[in-house]
Parts: C-alpha cells; sequence; structure tokens
C-alpha cells in the first residue's frame, strides 16, 4: 500500500514509500516508519543506516483504504538526495 509521508508540522509531503501489513505493524510498535521494499523483498526502516529517522506521530488512511497518510517528525533529511523531500523536482511546461 502506498505510503505518504508528511512533516507533522509543516505539513510539507516528505516522500512516498510501500508498506504492507507486517510494516504497518512495526511502524505502530517502534514508532519509526518501517517500510517494505517491493524490489529488495524486504523491510526496511527509514533512517537505519542514515540516522535520518522518521519518529511517528500519527497514520491515517484514506476514504478507499488503499493509502496511508504518516505524520513525522523528521530527524534529518528525508531524501536519499540529502534533500529534505523527495518532491523537489518541477515539471516545466513542454517538457
Amino acid at each position: 500500500i502506498p505510503a505518504i509521508v508528511q512533516d507533522y508540522k509543516s505539513k510539507e509531503v516528505l516522500m512516498m514509500a510501500y508498506m504492507n501489513i507486517d510494516s504497518l505493524r512495526q511502524t505502530l510498535k517502534i514508532g519509526k516508519t518501517c517500510f517494505w521494499s517491493r524490489s529488495r523483498k524486504e523491510y526496511w526502516v527509514k533512517g537505519m543506516t542514515s540516522g535520518h529517522f522518521q519518529h511517528v506521530k500519527s497514520v491515517s488512511y484514506d476514504c478507499d483504504c488503499d493509502t496511508l497518510l504518516i505524520k513525522v517528525r523528521q530527524v534529518g533529511v528525508a531524501c536519499h538526495t540529502f534533500r529534505k523531500s523527495c518532491f523537489y523536482r518541477k515539471i516545466k511546461e513542454n517538457q
């Protein structure tokens, strides 16, 4: 299931990753985001290697029950490119 991660104070969207029921349970248990890597077929906790953890403030789901919204307190940056958000690229006209 897609999981949108948002800064709980600024409301900025930080990233999107995938979860399944087990990674959601682990997220709720440890209070840090845990995702399912569809390519590597393994679980990963955001920040485990970088130290840029996401401390979970709340988890909600949408009206169709097919997307999660996870509000977090971000430590460091969310993007692997060392930017605050993964959504830093703008689409320009005629692109």
